[in-house]
């Protein structure tokens, strides 16, 4: 396949970038997009050959799940079985930002997308950018990072293109990102665990669990 690559402003993306995005994710196809983290691969998560293409494209296992982009609670609500309070503690403290938080997924969501662990990974973006796909298309999106699995995360829409050419359908570039990877907690078993640490320290989370 080829790869299409548009640029874009991230903070003022052009509408017809956005509608185009949206089309390619209708079809089944993946997009990478500069978020407020580095760039990340968009997909329908409801759509398998969008999910199974997603696996593909990074050579990622199979038996790693796939984090989910939301654009607010009432999204997040309805991919989860259920909601522990300490999802909301920890939403309304770091959300919208770097943060993921893994909860049990709800029977809506594909099997293969949680990687047939039963467990999602949320989280929603403060990029326009990210905001703008998912206010337009209405549902939540993947969001794994950008790369082939085990190498660096792509920080710049070039280097995107250059590593995914072929991959992946569309590119859209935003510049040189300066971020970095959203840290991960997993909230499904009776104690919390880091999965990883990122942009927000473990004490952090610590202090607004406690």
């Amino acid at each position: 396949m080829a790869t299409d690559l548009i640029v874009v402003d991230p903070e003022q993306p052009r509408p017809e970038a956005i509608q185009r995005a949206a089309d390619a994710i209708r079809r089944g196809e993946v997009v990478a997009i500069p978020t407020d983290a580095l760039y990340t691969l968009v997909a329908d998560p409801f759509n398998l050959r969008a999910v199974g293409r997603v696996f593909a494209a990074k050579g990622r296992e199979e038996h790693r799940s796939l984090p989910i982009l939301v654009s607010d609670f009432l999204m997040a609500e309805d991919l989860a079985s259920e909601l522990p309070s300490r999802f909301y503690l920890l939403a309304r403290r770091f959300w919208p930002g770097p943060l993921a938080i893994i909860v049990p997924a709800s029977a809506r969501i594909p099997l293969k997308v949680t990687g047939n662990t039963g467990r999602l990974a949320l989280r929603q973006s403060r990029a326009t950018v990210v905001g703008a796909l998912l206010e337009h298309l209405g549902q939540p999106l993947i969001a794994t990072s950008a790369n082939i699995s085990g190498q660096p995360t792509c920080r710049s829409g070039i280097e995107t293109f250059v590593v995914l050419d072929g991959r992946i359908d569309l590119v859209l570039d935003g510049g040189t990102l300066a971020g970095t990877w959203a840290t991960t907690v997993d909230i499904t078993e009776p104690s919390w665990r880091l999965v990883r640490e990122g942009a927000i320290p473990e004490k952090e989370i610590a202090e607004c669990l406690k």
